[in-house]
């Protein structure tokens, strides 16, 4: 043995009741689990005495865009702190593989807002595998923070195929997109994402999207799609994708499923009937959410669709012509935009999070509507000169949350826990530092929501078995030595939207393959994370 946790209160991760137990690790796996009365204590050369702490396996965040951040910062303390020892990346269909030169310029532009420029890293990859292999090789080849799972871009395969065309791909296009899908699955990828609100993937339609989805199917893998509406057209987009992974025989995972907008206020229920209905008629569904009202995105995301076709460079000369740009804004303050979910934009619910040049950094923290009462203009014109100064860098707050919705679809027994962290910018959403212990200690200590046996098992073993790892998830022996001790009693995210780069409280100790990467409540240096790679099944 390694180490034993002595005395802890084991949350195992199934949703029964905890124990009490020593827990031994060797060789970064759980070796023995002994209760009290079931024989000798184990013995390791170091103990750990973790009396008034709960033990549980490591927080799995099924929604995060680290997706350089992990390259970028060796220490990726806003999610080891809480907790996470696994993140699944290549969200909202937009990523950095697989790409050639021209689209991993495009998408290095498109998403300067979720990630920076991309200036800092070295780009030496163009493939799926080759992106994974850059991770495990990490910091000087020890690795990288935390572990990895990678989803293909659909978006990013789009416009490596066809380009930023909004028209149906053709037969050959297709064909590319499969074999792209395919080999990022035989590379590692876990399964499909896609961003049906963002330029150039939601220009696929559902023939086009199911074909994909064959391909995913055929490995065992998942399709995670941001849908086409979390506004008006919700519920319909909802069922297009439920609809979706039925002709396609694809499991089917819904990224941050809320219920935003004055239109879907207090509609959470009809949500949760129409997944009822399909988990009754066998459909393999899950969903993941943040325990937050706020959303949050790219400013330029919030454009119409039309607008984005052509990439970057043909947005911002759109922005630059009058005539166009008296079309965008009709698109949004008028008939509502695809790009805001087919609701007319309200700018005073839209707050400017980060942005690229430091000049522009007086707008952070306020809303569109504000900045623009300041300045004596009308907020489109404001939201026009950040998108044309900052290059479509701006990220966004959005206000348009419900927290009825919130509280509702979190209980359902197919949700689990992801954070939709966007780690660039000066002031971003608290989820990406504080979802975890937001969930322990506001929605299980707080106002109990859910027992804290419940919700351990919504960002453990719901999202293990989502993405079919055998060995994760639960504290069982035999199983990876992933785990975090936090105490139930001051566990608590430290991130508001004042101070959103604050760490969380109470979680004292985080482990990954049986070594500390948090001790004492202080990040070590240890680089023990790793890419989780699907086996293919053909």
């Amino acid at each position: 043995m390694d180490l034993v946790i002595r005395d802890a209160r084991v949350v195992d991760g199934t949703g029964r009741p905890s124990y009490r137990a020593d827990v031994a690790l060797a060789d970064g796996r759980i070796a023995e689990i002994r209760r009290p009365g079931a024989g000798p204590r184990p013995w390791a050369p170091r103990t750990l005495d973790a009396t008034g702490l709960a033990l549980s396996p490591g927080f799995i965040d099924m929604h995060a865009h680290s997706d350089l951040a992990l390259l970028r910062d060796p220490a990726h303390t806003a999610k080891a702190a809480q907790g996470v020892t696994l993140e699944v990346i290549g969200q909202d269909g937009l990523s950095y593989a697989p790409v050639d030169d021209r689209t991993l310029a495009e998408v290095r532009a498109q998403i300067t807002g979720w990630n920076g420029d991309g200036a800092d890293i070295d780009f030496t990859w163009r493939t799926v595998g080759g992106y994974l292999d850059r991770l495990d090789h990490g910091f000087a080849g020890e690795g990288i923070a935390v572990n990895a799972a990678y989803l293909v871009p659909q978006g990013t395969v789009r416009m490596l195929a066809v380009g930023w065309e909004d028209r149906p791909a053709t037969a050959a296009e297709l064909d590319r997109m499969k074999r792209l899908v395919a080999e990022g699955l035989e590379q590692g990828a876990v399964g499909l994402s896609s961003g049906l609100t963002y330029t150039p993937g939601m220009y696929a339609d559902d023939a086009e999207l199911a074909e994909l989805c064959r391909v995913v199917a055929r490995y065992g893998g998942y399709y995670c799609p941001h849908h086409r509406s979390y506004g008006a057209g919700a519920l319909r987009a909802y069922a297009e994708m439920i609809e979706l992974s039925r002709t396609a025989g694809c499991a089917l995972h819904l990224a941050h499923a809320v219920m935003n907008f004055g239109v879907n206020e207090g509609r959470a229920p009809e949500l949760l009937a129409l997944l009822d209905a399909a988990l009754a008629d066998g459909a393999d569904v899950s969903l993941d959410t943040y325990p937050y009202t706020p959303g949050s995105t790219t400013l330029a995301a919030l454009l119409p669709g039309w607008a984005g076709e052509g990439g970057p460079e043909a947005v911002l000369a759109r922005l630059r012509d009058d005539a166009t740009a008296a079309r965008i804004r009709h698109a949004l303050e008028v008939t509502g935009s695809d790009g805001c979910h087919g609701v007319t934009v309200d700018w005073e619910s839209v707050e400017i999070s980060g942005v690229w040049d430091s000049a522009l950094a007086p707008y952070v923290g306020r809303s569109i509507a504000r900045s623009a009462h300041e300045r004596g203009e009308e907020p489109w014109a404001t939201a026009r000169r950040l998108l044309l100064e900052d290059r479509l860098g701006p990220t966004i707050l959005q206000h348009v949350g419900h927290e009825e919705n919130v509280r509702t679809i979190m209980r359902h027994a197919v949700h689990t826990g992801g954070s939709d962290g966007i780690l660039h910018g000066a002031k971003p959403h608290p989820r990406a530092y504080g979802t975890f212990p937001h969930y322990l200690g506001h929605y299980v200590r707080e106002l109990g929501v859910l027992s804290l046996e419940e919700c351990v098992a919504h960002l453990t073993s719901r999202p293990a078995a989502r993405l079919r790892l055998p060995d994760r998830g639960l504290i069982r022996e035999g199983h990876r030595a992933d785990l975090v001790l936090f105490d139930p009693e001051t566990v608590a995210a430290g991130a508001t939207f004042e101070a959103p780069r604050t760490l969380p409280t109470g979680i004292p100790y985080v482990l990954i393959a049986g070594r500390f990467v948090m001790e004492d409540g202080h990040r070590t240096d240890v680089l023990a994370g790793r890419t989780v790679r699907r086996t293919p099944t053909s």
